[in-house]
């Protein structure tokens, strides 16, 4: 049995539901476009909020701040889902699985799951983390830190200011000191080391001189860490002095200051308290602890956007790891659905040969493929018997269309209804219905003669038809069986055709063997009349002229009469050489344009050689025959008084058409008869004095030269006459160009 086209129930019903789903999936295209556009909105709204501008430290609400991350979150979620089921659906196309609602189906199911705890997850800890960051970046909290560092930072003022005090009495002491004793007393050593030093709970005390050359030299001093004053004590320092009382001297282990000493111009006492390193290390760590803070007070605002940016990803990751995960369950869950839907397919097309995989898990899928299988296995068993029944009808089929496609006959069987049951190729051709669907119609629809005939008695009669060609005369035979009847027929127009021709030319054969030869006679007599009679008729001699002058013309009428009847009867066989159709078509037309000034003729091209293989001086006399058609047809439109629009014109033209050579010609005359059909028969003339053999001629030409006439409206008013030649068949005709012409058309009258 042959593979059927035709779309099952089943597969029509998948097609609907793809319909239905891709008009879903446009509306959820155009609302997927809307969510994605709430969020853009959302994501804008959120960056404004959070980025603008006030006052450092401030944060917006713990709830508002987790309210906008849902706000992003759900639509988010929203078009994650729906690029899935755009996923999902074009999956099942692909697998044919019709409108993929499982898969759909997993989607929004596994979605669920997954986004009802992550928004809830994410909710709380968005409140969690801005609940903690809104108390860490809270005034109390900002005003703890900025008190334990100011607490360090005033304990260090306090010592620095104390230095610098003590620095400067000390200096008025030992001035005291000096203006009472020298530098080098005993008594200075100790009052200075003891009184104004330990006593001061000073570290190290100096006194020096700092001249013009900017060299310090001790005069006193108590220096226990013996370390490099030039390091300490800089000209800068020394040049201080001269606007303040006391220079201090900081350095990361000790509290100094420099102050002048009244005992000479250049001598200053430099005096320093030694202390922990660490407390000024803790001093500028509580101080880079505070900057930082205040950075991260500056930036609460952009935290709070990161954060709840990573909480959203991370949300979106889990969201899009269970739409993952349900893809891939679907697809697994789906895939034996598909096997069998791909199977069902090629069994719908012809093949029940297939089988699908058996799964090695025993579940309802193995049951499920085991039964497809023992199914598919009895079809193929049914099915093979099918074909080999249907093998032996459709070789029988096969014999009988050959032996109908083969014959020329047409044949046609109806049923009790005349309705057309079959036809062969034949048949269509005839009737000239190739182009449209005629099995199935009734008799009546297709050929209104043939019904006619049905509906008679007659078992065979010959029907004249109307066709898109014109009309033609079937030879039709009927035959009857139990539920109708068979028509055979033939079209023997040609054949009716030929008959009547050659009839006319034996007719013509006769008539101009019969008129001819007294034609002769008469007309000599006629003239001799003229001539030995005309001087002795005295009475009436005009009449008697004119009477011998109306023999001698009648008698050149019925002469040239009988020269057609004998150029009908007896064509002379023609002779093909290779010729310029153009001169020959040029000449024909020269001669009627001299003879008829008041008729414009043309020929289309100008100029150009189209060669063609022909009988020139045949193809010359229809071409004429044809132009001569036309001008009298011209005359008479002129006789009856009506007018062309075009004006009186005669118009030929030659075009190639692949290997066919196509001559139009085209008058403005009065146009063609309603029965053009017959204008090519012998004797059949429109025109009282016709003989009605002139497209006779042409036509018997035509077909000599294996070629066609046709008889068609000329646009505007008038007639197209087209023959066309197939150029390539008439080169194999050609003979020798030296070959003499026959001159057996120049018949005598007595062989005439």
């Amino acid at each position: 049995m042959d593979a059927r086209t035709a779309e099952s129930p089943v597969m029509s019903q998948q097609e609907g539901w793809l319909q239905r789903e891709r008009a879903s999936g446009r509306f959820y295209d155009r609302l997927a476009w809307v969510i994605g556009a709430f969020l853009i909105a959302m994501i804008g709204l959120n960056i404004w909020l959070l980025r603008r501008g006030a006052e450092p430290g401030t944060l917006l609400s713990p709830p508002l701040i987790a309210l906008l991350m849902i706000a992003i979150l759900l639509p988010a979620i929203a078009l994650m889902v729906l690029y899935a089921r755009k996923v999902a659906v074009q999956r099942a196309e692909r697998g044919g699985l019709g409108s993929g609602r499982l898969h759909i189906r997993l989607v929004a199911l596994f979605s669920v799951v997954a986004v009802v705890p992550t928004v809830l997850v994410a909710i709380f800890a968005s409140l969690l983390f801005q609940s903690g960051i809104e108390f860490w970046f809270s005034n109390r909290a900002r005003n703890m830190l900025e008190n334990t560092v100011q607490v360090a930072r005033a304990s260090y003022d306090r010592e620095v200011e104390r230095v610098e005090n003590e620095t400067v009495t000390a200096s008025a002491d030992l001035s005291d000191y000096l203006h009472k004793t020298t530098i080098d007393d005993p008594r200075f050593a100790e009052a200075f080391a003891r009184n104004q030093v330990l006593n001061r709970n000073l570290s190290e005390a100096i006194i020096f001189t700092y001249g013009s050359d900017k060299q310090i030299r001790t005069l006193a001093l108590v220096n226990p860490y013996d370390r490099p004053l030039d390091k300490v004590i800089t000209p800068a320092s020394i040049g201080a002095l001269a606007k303040q009382q006391v220079v201090p001297l900081n350095s990361f282990d000790r509290i100094g200051a420099v102050a002048h000493l009244d005992y000479g111009s250049d001598t200053y006492l430099y005096a320093a308290r030694v202390f922990d390193p660490q407390f000024q290390l803790q001093i500028r760590r509580a101080n880079g602890v505070l900057r930082d803070y205040q950075s991260l007070r500056e930036r609460s605002r952009l935290n709070q956007l990161k954060f709840n940016a990573a909480l959203l990803l991370g949300s979106l990751i889990i969201v899009g790891l269970a739409i993952f995960t349900a893809l891939r369950l679907a697809d697994r869950l789906v895939r034996p659905v598909g096997e069998l839907v791909g199977a069902a397919g090629r069994i719908e097309a012809g093949d029940f040969s297939v089988r699908v995989p058996v799964a090695e898990s025993e579940d309802e899928a193995q049951t499920l493929a085991l039964a497809f299988n023992r199914m598919t296995g009895r079809l193929e068993e049914q099915t093979n018997a099918l074909r080999a029944a249907n093998t032996q009808l459709d070789t029988r089929r096969a014999f009988i269309e050959a032996v109908l496609s083969s014959v020329t006959a047409g044949v046609i069987a109806v049923d009790a209804t005349h309705r057309i049951r079959l036809l062969n190729r034949s048949a269509e051709t005839l009737l000239q219905k190739g182009e449209e669907e005629i099995e199935g119609r009734g008799l009546s629809s297709v050929s209104s003669e043939l019904d006619e005939f049905m509906r008679g008695d007659q078992s065979d009669a010959n029907v004249l038809i109307t066709t898109d060609g014109g009309q033609r005369t079937l030879a039709v035979k009927r035959m009857r069986y139990a539920d109708g009847s068979v028509l055979t027929f033939d079209d023997i127009t040609d054949q009716l055709s030929d008959q009547r021709r050659a009839a006319w030319s034996d007719i013509a054969r006769r008539i101009a063997h019969e008129i001819k030869n007294p034609l002769t006679p008469i007309q000599l007599a006629a003239e001799r009349l003229e001539r030995r009679f005309a001087q002795e008729i005295s009475s009436d001699r005009e009449t008697f002229e004119r009477l011998t002058a109306t023999i001698v013309r009648q008698v050149g009428d019925l002469r040239r009469m009988v020269d057609e009847f004998s150029n009908f009867a007896r064509m002379p066989k023609p002779v093909f050489r290779d010729e310029d159709v153009h001169e020959v078509a040029r000449q024909a037309l020269f001669l009627h344009e001299v003879a008829h000034p008041g008729i414009a003729f043309s020929i289309d091209p100008p100029q150009g050689p189209f060669r063609m293989v022909c009988d020139r001086r045949q193809l010359a006399q229809a071409l004429t025959n044809v132009v001569k058609n036309g001008i009298e047809a011209i005359e008479g439109r002129r006789n009856r008084g009506e007018h062309s629009l075009a004006g009186d014109r005669v118009d030929l033209k030659l075009h190639q058409d692949g290997s066919n050579l196509v001559i139009d010609v085209l008058d403005t005359g009065i146009g063609l008869p309603e029965d053009r059909e017959r204008l090519t028969e012998p004797y059949m003339t429109t025109r009282v004095r016709g003989t009605g053999l002139g497209l006779a001629i042409v036509k018997k030409i035509v077909e000599e030269h294996m070629g066609e006439i046709a008889f068609m409206d000329r646009p505007g008013g008038g007639t197209h006459v087209r023959i066309s030649f197939d150029s390539e068949k008439l080169a194999a005709l050609a003979t020798d160009a030296s070959q003499p012409v026959s001159d057996s058309d120049d018949v005598s009258e007595e062989e005439a």
